[in-house]
């Protein structure tokens, strides 16, 4: 989720969000790691929009910070657009980082899946802003694979986590790492059809979920 800014004298439009994590497994490194990975990848594309017939490069500007103490009430009263909250712990129900549907601002993300270079970050932020998974997730004979492409894509082999390995056995699927940020992931934001006022639009949606690690509770309890 963020807020959108369009700076006509600058033909940019800005993507302002702020990552907020907590949990057990978060700290200020991984924050800033997170940080960096979503806007380096989503920035590196130098993507753009057109609104009215105006071309407007489009730059995303994240900042993040480390909260170990905040509260649900904090997260369930939250009302800035540009706050995204992530639980981090080292155990997550079915293995995976997830965030809570397209177009949001919480979710949980799994230690593991944070390594330097994993895209994990800048995937689940795609979500946030309302990006889904394609369809067709063959994407052999396409080059490196844009960045909502989910585990277990099909790819040319030297984008798979083993290049010897057929297609679509265990090591013959997507390395993440290979993901990029892509136009077609830009023009899949649809900025033309936000609502404007005075030039600001929000992005996604509040869910504003505080995330209860799943190591000590069950997440399906009532609470």
């Amino acid at each position: 989720m963020g807020s959108v800014e369009i700076d006509a004298d600058k033909n940019q439009v800005l993507i302002y969000s702020h990552i907020i994590t907590y949990g057990n497994a978060a700290d200020e490194a991984i924050t800033e790691s997170m940080r960096e990975e979503i806007e380096t990848m989503w920035n590196e594309v130098h993507g753009h929009v057109l609104l009215k017939g105006q071309r407007y490069n489009v730059l995303f500007k994240i900042t993040a910070s480390f909260q170990p103490a905040i509260l649900p009430i904090d997260v369930y009263q939250n009302v800035d657009p540009r706050n995204n909250y992530f639980r981090v712990e080292e155990f997550a129900y079915g293995n995976i980082s997830f965030v809570d549907g397209l177009g949001c601002n919480s979710g949980y993300f799994k230690l593991e899946n944070l390594y330097k270079g994993s895209t994990t970050a800048a995937h689940e932020y795609g979500h946030t802003l309302g990006l889904e998974h394609p369809h067709d997730i063959d994407y052999r004979g396409k080059g490196a694979p844009g960045i909502m492409y989910p585990r277990g894509t099909l790819v040319d082999p030297q984008f798979q986590y083993d290049p010897s390995k057929p297609a679509g056995v265990t090591g013959g699927t997507m390395f993440p790492i290979y993901r990029k940020v892509k136009q077609q992931d830009i023009d899949d934001l649809r900025i033309n059809r936000l609502k404007f006022a005075n030039d600001v639009a929000t992005i996604g949606e509040f869910t504003n979920v505080y995330h209860w690690n799943h190591a000590e509770r069950n997440p399906n309890t009532p609470i």
